[in-house]
């Protein structure tokens, strides 16, 4: 059996560390919004479709239900979110941006330009890299054996 390759030259390693990096770029923004990066990350799917249900916020986010609705209840209680039952089925909640939401989003924009002044990289490059990683992401997720 051959070795494995040294950990600089397997991509898992390397897109593992550049998330690592991401995350500590965006962390002081992040800490000054009072959002974790999942809880931004919950915000801007809302944000993308307001009205969406929890699961389906899970789904955009690659996440399990169980693991976004503690996000949603935190967010809700600090007054960033609605959370609506539907009246047809108590199962599912709709969850929407609040007015104190959509303030706070609008100040999130800094975490796009901190991406370009940390990365070095110029905005197409940015979006030529994340349109490769989109490829590789889709690809991955096709081939996996279905789960139950």
């Amino acid at each position: 059996m051959p070795d494995p390759l040294p950990l600089d030259e397997q991509l898992c390693f390397s897109l593992y560390v550049a998330s690592l990096a991401i995350n500590r770029a965006y962390k002081p923004a992040l800490d000054r919004l009072g959002l974790t990066y999942p809880q931004f990350l919950v915000l801007q799917a809302v944000r993308e479709a307001d009205g969406r249900t929890v699961g389906a916020i899970a789904s955009r986010l690659a996440l399990e239900p169980s693991t976004v609705t503690p996000m949603v209840k935190r967010l809700a209680a600090a007054g960033l979110l609605d959370r609506t039952r539907n009246p047809d089925d108590e199962r599912e909640v709709r969850v929407g941006l609040t007015a104190a939401g959509r303030a706070l989003w609008t100040r999130t924009g800094c975490l796009a330009e901190t991406m370009l002044d940390r990365s070095g990289m110029k905005a197409g490059e940015l979006a030529a890299l994340n349109t490769r990683m989109r490829a590789l992401r889709d690809a991955l997720l096709a081939s996996a054996p279905a789960q139950r």
